[in-house]
């Protein structure tokens, strides 16, 4: 992966070191669960409060966002799969001071992501079997995904491809159930309060104003992340540039059904400001409603699930992500060493050790360190889409000019949809700042204070460099 803008040609698809252990239904699981967060689960009930029925357009402007993202994404990654994909990129197309500045600023959001995880499971495990302490919990499962992690990545592949499976299966019978009820065509369940009534009735279907519609943005827009990681994982599969492909044109069918599709069916099955969505979670309260039992085992199993997948994954990308920063110098340059299984061995140990680190302040100090450490790495599936459109628009030319016949997913109407993009995310961005209510003014600030701390580091390193290429050339 070269630093030159100019000079050669893309390298070819495969990291040398890695191994090219994922089969295609991984990438294909890969890519259908990646959409599907814990946040959905979890995080919709606030965003019903706050936006009532028109949280789906809050969900309709973030996912045509990320669609347009994650096709500029694909045009990159298809031209050239690698495991630090949009670091390794923008590292090419606008320097080593941008795809070091992403590339750990995108490790730190996925550390914290994994105590995060690893907490909420804990939870949900000591629910079930109280002998084990929570942190007991949250250390035997960030131990058996270590380890998972260590041994191969088909090994990673095999575990999430089941864990996104159950995801799926899930969130689709959901969809078919609930939507069956909406439309009165579900025999034998209570479903009374259910009906496209709950759309307009209570307040319309936007009861808080239109303003709500951007705060709902504001709320959503961190579930999405991980819409990125098939990009990182093509680059250890058997056809990466196919893999891509597929995940990059599958990704606007995946947002409407998943997304909108389950999201629909919440609150057409109950009215927005049911108290049970708040006291129960919004998919919880829509399967009481159906008169489902045990409806809040069932979800806390699903969101299990949920959580064990993104933990996975989380460690899966932050390794590659470490991996690909070793190999660019960026990082030390035992992150880019693997074993004779093609694993990058340091690089997983040493981001569980600070996911571990992270564990441990969430249980001792959750309202000061832990609380910094989430609203520090908030903005920054934010500024990884900012990066990747303006990659885009310098890599699209040197594409072009160095190897057109690789231009196999293009984006729409370029330059102008990246343009638009950008400047969306620049918007909302500006939004989160006058948002006190919900955090968004710290998250922003607290982000763009680590972000230029890492851009210090960035800068100060490349002039270092400069410096010492000068010597060597007297």
């Amino acid at each position: 992966m070269s630093n030159s803008t100019t000079t050669e040609a893309p390298p070819e698809s495969h990291d040398a070191s890695l191994s090219h252990g994922l089969k295609q239904r991984h990438l294909s699981m890969i890519a259908l669960g990646g959409v599907i967060g814990a946040g959905l689960f979890v995080g919709s009930s606030s965003g019903i409060a706050t936006a009532g029925p028109g949280i789906l357009l809050s969900y309709a402007l973030v996912g045509t966002l990320v669609v347009l993202v994650m096709r500029m994404l694909g045009e990159m990654s298809a031209a050239n799969p690698t495991s630090g994909s949009f670091s390794a990129h923008a590292d090419r197309a606008l320097g080593p001071w941008a795809g070091f500045s992403i590339g750990w600023l995108y490790w730190f959001f996925w550390v914290v992501v994994l105590a995060v995880e690893a907490t909420a499971g804990a939870k949900i495990l000591e629910g079930w079997i109280p002998a084990v302490p929570q942190w007991g919990w949250a250390l035997i499962v960030m131990v058996v995904l270590t380890a998972t992690n260590l041994a191969s990545v088909g090994s990673y592949g095999e575990f999430e491809f089941w864990f996104a499976g159950i995801k799926v299966v899930a969130i689709a019978a959901f969809i078919v159930v609930g939507g069956l009820a909406v439309f009165g065509l579900l025999p034998g369940v209570d479903s009374e309060q259910a009906g496209l009534a709950n759309l307009t009735e209570h307040g319309g279907f936007l009861p808080n104003g239109a303003g709500a519609i951007l705060t709902g943005v504001l709320l959503v827009v961190f579930s999405f992340m991980g819409s990125e990681i098939p990009t990182l994982a093509a680059g250890e599969s058997e056809d990466p540039q196919r893999a891509v492909t597929k995940a990059t044109n599958s990704i606007i069918w995946r947002i409407a059904v998943f997304y909108l599709g389950s999201i629909f069916v919440v609150v057409a099955l109950l009215p927005w400001d049911a108290q049970s969505i708040v006291d129960q979670g919004s998919y919880v309260a829509a399967l009481d409603s159906l008169g489902i039992a045990n409806a809040g085992q069932i979800m806390n199993f699903i969101v299990l699930t949920s959580v064990l997948s993104c933990l996975n994954s989380g460690l899966y990308t932050a390794s590659r992500m470490a991996f690909s920063l070793g190999e660019r110098g960026d990082a030390p340059k035992a992150f880019a060493r693997t074993t004779s299984r093609g694993v990058p061995r340091t690089a997983i140990l040493v981001s569980v050790v600070f996911g571990f680190v992270a564990v441990f302040f969430n249980y001792e100090f959750p309202d000061s360190v832990f609380l910094f450490l989430v609203n520090s790495s908030g903005a920054v599936a934010l500024f990884v889409w900012l990066v990747i459109c303006f990659s885009q628009l310098r890599m699209r030319r040197i594409i072009q000019a160095e190897a057109p016949e690789r231009l196999v997913v293009r984006m729409w109407l370029f330059p102008y949809l990246t343009w638009a993009a950008a400047a969306v995310i620049v918007f909302v961005l500006g939004y989160m700042l006058t948002d006190t209510e919900h955090n968004g003014r710290t998250t922003v600030l607290l982000s763009l204070l680590v972000a230029a701390l890492v851009l210090v580091v960035a800068v100060v390193k490349q002039r270092v460099a400069a410096r010492k290429a000068l010597a060597g050339r007297d």
